[in-house]
């Protein structure tokens, strides 16, 4: 999901129990219809750099399928700091939207509300059947063994961006392919007077996907097998604290970022400040902040030693969003029929193309457009080196109670306080004392 969203997702902790048997799209009554066939209301999450960036990309494609259909569709782009409260709100009010975007890292806590639409083999069959969506876009769409909450709808992965010009003034001649030639790399540029390394240490979300990735490498796990938290395994610990350490002892992320949490690292590193960035499919960003293309590298994000792949060299969570619908929409079927819309070939190619990710469409995923040297790092890393956050219904609980911890870590380190693996471990012990108990 879009690493911007704050740390809102904390809410579903307390939403959970009472959205069990919660209704969504407007009605009370726990069941859909087709009672207002012309109209549809859909909540876009912000993916471009502005609200208004998203409007000017979506209205044209929603007025497209009017024309095709009849059906009018009334557009709202939430912001990610309020999608998952607004969402929360309307699983337990019934006032909420017939589609909207779910961040897909969200997939199995929404689900487990019980308010969206299970798409059984019946309602895939009606947009063009299950197999036409890639395996790591479906494996992040809900809980293991039952019907996905949610279809793809925007794929993306993390990447190492990279100044060709710092790099170059530096003596760098290639991207670092392991963290130790990181931060080697990291010091050969701070020599020169530049920022290494860009992070957003108060960015929640941030910090669970790095240190998630972290975790796979060291073979870890935040859960067990049969989901229950597992935040103090010695793999973790070791993962967290390596996260940490790029700021707390191989100082190439700088103190200031962990402050950070509104891509300020982003901005850092379009204007040229700094020299490397990790990021999902940052190349609209970065365009929007006026960097060309041509400036920057991209490349796989670094392991700890070899090349990205499966176990222990993945380098990324599968990052994207995905399109839910309302199980007790007012317009089940025209809701079924702008989810075929918006995953056709077609329109897979304009609204990933205009939003810098990868379609998890696979027809439209092989088109020529995605073919450029930068998707091909992130098409490759999604295909090989990615693996789904836990698909467990605890999952926001997570994320807002590793992330804050990760967030404090880094607080301390800014603040010269020394980081630990005692710390650390003391630091995920209270994160998970907050999970819910089984």
């Amino acid at each position: 999901m879009r690493s911007i969203r704050a740390a809102a997702v904390g809410a579903v902790t307390l939403s959970l129990a009472l959205a069990a048997s919660a209704c969504g799209g407007g009605s009370s009554s726990g069941g859909g219809s087709d009672d207002s066939p012309r109209t549809l209301t859909y909540w876009a999450s912000n993916q471009g750099a502005s609200i208004a960036v998203d409007k000017k990309v979506l209205q044209p494609e929603l007025d497209k399928f009017q024309k095709q259909t009849g059906i009018k569709v009334k557009l709202e782009v939430v912001p990610w700091s309020d999608l998952l409260n607004r969402i929360l709100t309307a699983t337990t009010s019934g006032q909420g939207p017939d589609v909207l975007n779910i961040g897909n890292t969200w997939s199995a806590s929404l689900q487990a509300t019980g308010a969206l639409l299970p798409w059984d083999a019946k309602n895939f069959a009606k947009i063009g059947g299950k197999d036409r969506f890639v395996d790591s876009a479906l494996g992040s769409t809900g809980a293991e063994g039952k019907d996905p909450a949610a279809v793809p709808l925007y794929s993306m992965a993390y990447a190492l961006y990279y100044n060709k010009q710092i790099f170059a003034d530096a003596g760098i001649s290639k991207p670092p392919a392991t963290w130790a030639e990181l931060v080697a790399d990291g010091k050969k540029i701070q020599a020169k007077g530049k920022s290494a390394l860009g992070a957003e240490g108060s960015n929640l979300s941030e910090n669970i996907h790095h240190v998630f990735v972290f975790a796979k490498q060291h073979g870890a796990d935040f859960f067990t097998a049969d989901g229950k938290a597992d935040f103090t395994n010695d793999g973790v610990v070791t993962a967290v604290k390596q996260y940490v350490d790029l700021m707390a002892k191989d100082k190439v992320i700088p103190t200031g970022d962990a402050e950070y949490a509104q891509n300020q690292s982003v901005s850092d590193f379009a204007k040229g400040k700094q020299a490397m960035l990790l990021w999902q499919s940052a190349a609209a960003n970065l365009k929007s902040q006026g960097m060309d293309a041509s400036a920057y590298g991209i490349a796989p994000v670094p392991v700890q030693s070899g090349t990205p792949g499966t176990g222990t060299q993945v380098n990324s969570m599968v990052a994207g969003i995905n399109l839910a619908v309302f199980k007790n929409s007012h317009n089940l079927d025209g809701a079924t029929k702008f989810v075929k819309f918006m995953t056709s070939d077609e329109e897979q190619k304009i609204l990933n193309t205009a939003y810098s990710s990868i379609p998890p469409v696979k027809a439209a995923q092989e088109d020529a457009t995605f073919n450029s040297p930068s998707n091909a790092v992130l098409k490759d890393t999604l295909a090989k080196s990615a693996a789904a956050l836990p698909q467990v219904a605890d999952e926001s609980q997570f994320e807002t109670a590793v992330g804050t911890a990760v967030k404090d870590l880094f607080a301390d380190a800014a603040a010269g306080r020394a980081i630990t693996t005692d710390s650390v471990k003391s630091a995920l012990e209270k994160a998970q004392q907050q999970m819910p108990a089984k």
